[in-house]
């Protein structure tokens, strides 16, 4: 059972879908208890990384999952639950994340290193570049074009957890692990046939788990 975390600020409509196209049991909840008896969680998110740290707190489920990775089981970040999953970020004012992977977050600068202006946010398709093909999440996978929309970029302090960038003026990393704990910066529900497949790792990844 994979349970897709609600706390009111992410695609779950798209997730839903992706999970029911892939045959996955799973349930979109903000009960802890719920959530509790899953055997995976895919944290989602659309918006402002302030605005859903505060929902986060105040509703208890940043304290919930911070025993569920402690407990080691797994987790998936999509977009800004990605971002979540990092110590902080500068948007709207430094603010602390989740602490799971180690990294900070930051808003793409906009100009590149000769000073010409880029276009932000980073939005469209881009092709990824592996760095760990072997990753669970990545596993069987080529590295093909996925589907991106962010203003903000993870800046690991180490490169361990990177397993995927993309190309944006400099790399970004695009897709992220350390130990039970994943993220994905772009939308793999939203990055046809690779996101997808992406998406059956993660399900496999936990079903493996479970046994």
């Amino acid at each position: 059972m994979i349970g897709i975390v609600d706390y009111g600020m992410g695609n779950l409509h798209s997730v839903s879908k992706a999970l029911e196209r892939l045959g996955a049991t799973y349930i979109v909840s903000d009960n802890k208890e719920k959530l509790q008896s899953c055997d995976g969680l895919i944290l989602p998110g659309v918006g402002a990384f302030k605005d859903a740290m505060e929902i986060l707190h105040e509703s208890g489920l940043a304290q919930f999952l911070t025993q569920w990775v402690e407990g080691e089981k797994p987790l998936l970040g999509i977009c800004l639950g990605m971002q979540l999953l990092f110590q902080s970020s500068e948007e709207h004012g430094h603010t602390e994340g989740l602490g799971f992977l180690p990294g900070n977050v930051k808003r793409f600068s906009g100009k590149t290193r000769a000073g010409n202006p880029y276009k932000v946010p980073h939005m469209g398709w881009n092709q990824l570049r592996y760095l760990q093909p072997e990753h669970p999440i990545v596993n069987q996978t080529e590295p093909g074009y996925v589907y991106f929309v962010h203003s903000y970029v993870v800046h690991a302090n180490t490169s361990e957890v990177v397993v995927a960038t993309a190309d944006y003026d400099g790399d970004v990393p695009a897709v992220v692990g350390k130990h039970h704990v994943f993220g994905t910066q772009f939308h793999p529900e939203k990055s046809s046939t690779l996101g997808m497949s992406m998406l059956n790792n993660y399900i496999r990844y936990v079903a493996e788990r479970r046994e």
